[in-house]
């Protein structure tokens, strides 16, 4: 096996001959832009690379990558994605996938995709809505969104992404904002590194059918005193004066000032995305302005077995102790008789 670190490539390597087709201004540009960016940081050969869609305006992500690529259908991405990662554990597998792709028609098979912790990255792009089918609810809508197949709002409860994802038993959970390229290359690049299923959601923009729907947190004015950026081992500090950061107070988390009533930078939280235990990741990823910043960045990163490395050591484990070998040996084993 050839040295990985010897292969260098730039982002214009991973640029296909296609013409990008998504409406100007879609977020789905500057998600395209910064995983081009983050792959050539890996350091691994072009061939291992494999991107699968299923349906959807993100879906169309494969035509543009110069990788090997699937377009599966409605939901089927993550099914896809597993198949191709069992078959060949060597190559690093991406699903892009969107709201409603992944969950609503394909929400089995993406919280069984986490569970298993199959080494595949997930970034799911969340625009809150259906696009491609041009502006019907979806799983993750804000209830009492006015859109055309809820034309007096919808009356749903909407789905976190974050809570689903560590409620599947996910070991990898970030976020970030489509339009914040270099917080969203580095995260592609730890997300590519971790070992096991990672889901990045990005809070994406469609500006046809649900324009703005994020603007209320990522909004050029607004976004640094409504978001809270992690980074693992610094103390959760945000504002536009890095002057407001989060404690704990009895079971709940809790926004401060710094400099008043006592606090400190040394009693804010330190984040910490490698601990196991998810009670606190999981209340950070289901922070809500405006009681809380919208946290960005590796919320959880955890270790775990992969199920593509289980089964391929108990396929082993059985091979060593098995009497039948090969094709030859089953079909010659049991009661056997011979024609002339």
């Amino acid at each position: 096996m050839a040295d990985l670190q010897t292969f260098q490539y730039t982002p214009k390597d991973f640029k296909s001959d296609q013409e990008v087709r998504w409406c100007p201004g879609c977020g789905d540009h500057a998600v395209l832009n910064a995983v081009q960016k983050a792959l050539p940081e890996l350091g691994i050969p072009k061939e291992r690379f494999a991107f699968i869609s299923g349906i959807g305006c993100s879906s169309r992500f494969p035509y543009y990558m110069d990788t090997f690529g699937f377009h599966g259908i409605h939901g089927r991405a993550a099914a896809i994605a597993t198949g191709v990662k069992i078959a060949n554990p060597e190559l690093s597998v991406w699903e892009i996938t969107g709201d409603g792709d992944a969950l609503a028609i394909g929400g089995n098979h993406f919280i069984h995709a986490i569970r298993r912790n199959i080494d595949i990255n997930i970034i799911l792009f969340n625009n809150e809505i259906y696009g491609l089918t041009k502006g019907q609810y979806s799983p993750t809508s804000e209830k009492g969104l006015v859109t055309k197949t809820s034309p007096f709002g919808t009356v749903e409860e909407p789905f976190s992404v974050g809570e689903l994802v560590i409620g599947a038993k996910g070991k990898f959970f970030a976020r970030t904002i489509d339009a914040n390229v270099t917080l969203s290359t580095q995260i592609y690049i730890e997300a590519a590194k971790h070992k096991g299923t990672s889901v990045v959601e990005v809070l994406q923009n469609c500006l046809i059918f649900n324009d703005g729907i994020h603007d209320i947190v990522a909004g050029r004015e607004v976004r640094d005193e409504r978001t809270l950026i992690l980074k693992h081992g610094e103390p959760m500090i945000f504002g536009k004066e890095n002057n407001k950061g989060l404690i704990l107070e009895g079971l709940k988390l809790k926004v401060v000032k710094i400099g008043e009533n006592g606090i400190s930078e040394k009693n804010l939280l330190v984040h910490n995305a490698l601990e196991p235990n998810p009670g606190i990741q999981y209340m950070l990823a289901n922070m809500r302005y405006p009681e809380y910043p919208v946290a960005l960045g590796v919320i959880r990163s955890v270790d775990g077995h992969t199920y593509e490395t289980d089964v391929e050591e108990q396929i082993k484990a059985i091979q060593k102790d098995a009497k039948i070998k090969s094709v030859n040996d089953l079909l010659g084993s049991g009661s056997t008789w011979k024609v002339e």
